[in-house]
């Protein structure tokens, strides 16, 4: 029995627009509901408390997008949140004036994550962004004005149109700007949506460039003296803190977490929980004092096991193998080993350098 989960999510739909490629729960056009939906949020923490530690780590602000929602009740929702050592928001670049950056760091928030995406125009335009590069490099510096010295830029690359040179101009912006942490992701768009329509063949393509796009990303970062800690993160080393993504870390690592807010997710106690995605519902059941409608989806010994093997050999870190060795194919993993894509110890099991840019296909092949 824990003590609690010592991170938390908070999640935070409305957003100006939705852009083509997100499958993410979002709401669009709902602005005069954003008052009732901090109130609802604020009732399903207090009926949820129950589930967290005396003291948190982290938390996470989520969307959507968060700095989209009326600042009096983004600030509203800040101050009634429990303390943490980590407070981290997400914001979209055209959000962030001098007023919210100021109101965040009064509030609290000690990291902002700035969905940058790229700072090619053209390709912005194809994901349907809002903000210009203009946009990112004035949030950045609204930012540090407000006092902020823990700033995560977002990067996306395989996007329709883009070539390697655009990445690589795209990573020498982002580093000019001196953000203390990169978050660079392939471009996933959902089979079905408008946006696989709209750019299937040249969605295609930029498959078959994906893993040069991934190579040029670690080397560009890690050549700039950025740790490569996770498949697609990378932090400023400091000997004096830990520029790492706390929160994230604690999924990587396998921790609990309670997920507060339309659609969000919860892992506590060997179970995982899905709030409903439906905001009419949400706000309706904590109106009248219920928990929303969930779905609850148990997660025995070998689920665990397998998750801690898949998302622990994401990091840099050893995995440690205790309690969860039995995840493992003996077979596999001594091929794996013979091919020099992974290194296990007594007690734990690490992916090589080679190992780490195959990761998905040798993790795959150690699963039993």
């Amino acid at each position: 029995m824990s003590d609690g989960a010592r991170h938390l999510y908070v999640h935070l739909p409305f957003c100006a627009h939705r852009c083509g490629y997100c499958d993410f729960v979002t709401v669009v056009g709902k602005n005069d509901q954003h008052r009732v939906y901090v109130d609802a949020l604020l009732r399903e923490l207090e009926l949820e408390g129950h589930s967290l530690a005396p003291q948190l780590e982290t938390i996470f602000l989520g969307g959507g997008t968060p700095t989209f929602t009326a600042l009096p009740d983004l600030v509203r929702l800040l101050e009634a949140l429990p303390p943490a050592g980590e407070v981290t928001t997400e914001a979209n670049p055209e959000t962030v004036t001098p007023e919210l950056a100021r109101a965040l760091r009064d509030a609290g928030v000690t990291r902002v994550s700035l969905g940058a995406q790229s700072f090619r125009p053209e390709l912005l335009r194809v994901l349907e962004r809002v903000a210009g590069p203009d946009d990112v490099r004035r949030a950045v510096h609204h930012l540090r004005d407000a006092g902020f010295d823990n700033i995560s830029l977002d990067l996306i690359y395989g996007i329709p149109g883009q070539s390697a040179s655009d990445l690589e101009a795209d990573l020498a912006d982002a580093l000019a700007l001196e953000p203390e942490h990169l978050s660079c992701y392939e471009l996933e768009a959902k089979p079905g949506t408008r946006f696989t329509h709209a750019w299937g063949d040249e969605l295609r393509r930029q498959a078959d460039a994906m893993e040069d796009y991934f190579e040029r990303v670690v080397g560009t970062l890690t050549g700039a003296g950025f740790r490569w800690y996770e498949t697609a993160n990378f932090c400023r080393p400091d000997p004096a803190r830990d520029l790492r993504s706390r929160h994230n870390l604690g999924y990587w690592l396998g921790r609990d977490y309670l997920g507060i807010g339309v659609g969000a997710v919860s892992t506590i106690e060997s179970n995982r929980r899905r709030n409903t995605p439906k905001l009419g519902r949400y706000l309706e059941a904590l109106a009248a004092g219920r928990a929303p409608e969930r779905e609850l989806e148990p997660l025995d010994g070998d689920v665990q096991a397998r998750e801690r093997v898949m998302l622990g050999l994401r990091l840099d870190e050893p995995l440690p193998l205790a309690g969860i060795r039995h995840a493992l194919d003996p077979a596999g993993l001594a091929r794996v080993e013979q091919l020099g894509l992974a290194e296990e110890t007594p007690d734990t099991l690490t992916l090589t350098w080679r190992g780490r840019f195959l990761g998905g296909g040798v993790t795959a092949e150690l699963l039993a």
